[in-house]
């Protein structure tokens, strides 16, 4: 069976920006989204960085076993372009960019994620998220601090514990391998999208229009609807059965790039003229009003979304900085210190999670309402049933080296229970 991707491709600058700072790139083997981040300029280059070098891996050159591999070298090469960039020009100091990748290899597909741009995927009717956001809010949702609903609301929730930026650090996106099967629907999109627009309404979108033009029309024309306080960057990618089209349905293989990276960058909003454009342009001309007015009153209002040309700090140092500040304090911590938050998150122990022996991942340590670990697996070995010792051992958890050296751990606690019963 012979596999393809159908695409398509949208972004729009939103009601309140005035220039956009995402990037997109769809083609016949690559599907990529970038939210750039930075102030003037700075976002808009970080994520035409990002596609630029993402984008040569749109060929057939590589196996499913290098795919992998592939993204992570470019992501690699676009972490050192930004250094270099910010660098030679200091006015670009600060910029940085998620990155949602997906690359077809045949009939798997390999993904890169860094950020807070997700990848979801409708299979069978059901739409799941494919991604993690690498965000302080999210964080606290997986360690049960706050819930999904509170997160959606969280003053703290663009705050951004990995990205791709002007950092020198060790920079380690999320990477996987998934089958890739006809029928299948993915979305790639900037948090323009999935912070405006419910699970459950791009569930119903991607369902209902089956076209992916129209549907890709439709997922911006919602974030529009909504508000739309950021840029909007869509990526919709069909798995197809080629084999199994008639004559002269093959999809195309040209590619699109939009966005901050295309040649129609400074495009308007398609929103312009709605009931919502209106109202933000009524809320926006409410604001300066009133802060012409009474200047001191006003001091301390929120300010509205940063653009292009306001002298601020840029959007990145808001987003990125103040969580990078958090983690090297969190260097300080524990038994020689820790370099920073990345490498407690190749840590692995063994230790006890209702009432069960359980894998967590990262280390058992926290910073006032922020752990430093999750549960990753629990067992079905009750803690009531290992002997007394080995309780105590496993309340004080037990350090692994690997992920598999800890799941032996916890087979060799399954014999002692079962040594104890």
């Amino acid at each position: 069976m012979a596999i393809a991707l159908r695409y398509a491709a949208r972004s729009d600058v939103g009601l309140y920006r005035t220039n956009n700072q995402d990037s997109a790139y769809a083609g016949p083997h690559l599907l990529v989204v970038a939210d750039g981040m930075g102030g003037h300029a700075g976002g808009d280059v970080a994520s035409s960085v990002a596609v630029a070098n993402l984008a040569p891996l749109d060929d057939e050159a590589h196996g499913p076993d290098d795919a992998l591999d592939e993204l992570g070298r470019a992501i690699a090469a676009a972490h050192d372009e930004l250094l270099a960039r910010s660098e030679e020009n200091p006015e670009l100091a600060g910029l940085g960019t998620t990155v949602t990748a997906l690359l077809r290899s045949g009939n798997k597909i390999a993904m890169a994620h860094i950020g807070d741009s997700r990848a979801y995927l409708l299979r069978d009717g059901e739409l799941a998220q494919v991604t993690t956001d690498h965000s302080f809010v999210q964080h606290l949702v997986n360690t049960g601090k706050i819930t999904p609903e509170e997160a959606e609301h969280h003053p703290h929730r663009s705050v951004l514990l990995r990205a791709l930026g002007d950092f020198d650090l060790d920079i380690v996106p999320d990477l996987s391998v998934r089958e890739a099967r006809p029928g299948d629907r993915w979305l790639l999109c900037s948090d323009g999208l999935s912070g405006v627009v419910s699970s459950e309404t791009l569930a119903a979108t991607m369902i209902e229009l089956t076209d992916i033009e129209t549907c890709a029309d439709r997922l911006v024309e919602l974030a529009l609807r909504g508000g739309a306080t950021d840029n909007v960057t869509v990526v919709l990618g069909d798995v197809v059965d080629v084999d199994g089209l008639p004559d002269g349905a093959a999809p195309s293989t040209q590619s699109h790039v939009v966005g901050a990276a295309a040649l129609d960058r400074h495009r308007p909003t398609v929103g312009a003229g709605t009931p919502a454009a209106r109202a933000a342009e009524h809320s926006a001309a409410a604001r300066a009003r009133a802060r012409a007015e009474d200047p001191q009153a006003h001091a301390a209002e929120p300010t509205p979304p940063v653009e292009e040309d306001e002298p601020e700090p840029s959007r990145v140092r808001r987003r990125v900085v103040g969580a990078l500040v958090t983690l090297f304090v969190l260097a300080a911590l524990g038994t020689g210190g820790y370099l920073a938050y990345g490498w407690t998150q190749e840590q692995y122990y063994v230790g006890v999670a209702e009432e069960k022996v359980a894998i967590y991942q990262g280390i058992p340590q926290s910073l006032g309402p922020l752990d430093l670990s999750t549960v990753v697996e629990t067992s079905d070995v009750p803690v009531a049933d290992l002997p007394a010792y080995v309780q105590d051992r496993l309340a004080q958890t037990i350090r692994a080296t690997s992920l598999d050296d800890a799941r032996q751990i916890v087979q060799d606690r399954e014999s002692e229970a079962d040594g104890a019963s």
